[in-house]
């Protein structure tokens, strides 16, 4: 009889240390405080220049370019004529 109040001692024990761990809340902790810092939220993601490719009847290409950065369109407009060179 004496094992069996032991055993049971034992298992209240191992099965009540567990659920009282993860159940316990602290009060007197301090609620997480998120600050926005204004460098992160000026970053804007870069667009890259639009480009709308045409074929006209006789074989040639032309293209229609637009963007918000004027140095990517031109960057867009040089690599289009180096590469649609006939």
């Amino acid at each position: 009889m004496a094992k069996i109040r032991w055993l049971f001692l034992l298992v209240a024990v191992f099965v009540l240390i567990p659920v009282y761990a993860c159940t316990e809340t602290n009060d007197g902790s301090e609620k997480a405080v998120f600050k926005q810092q204004p460098e992160i939220t000026e970053i804007r993601p870069q667009k890259p220049a639009k480009i709308k490719l045409k074929r006209g009847t006789t074989g040639q290409y032309s293209w229609d370019l637009s963007g918000d950065d004027a140095d990517k369109i031109l960057e867009a407009d040089r690599k289009l004529r180096e590469g649609l060179k006939d």
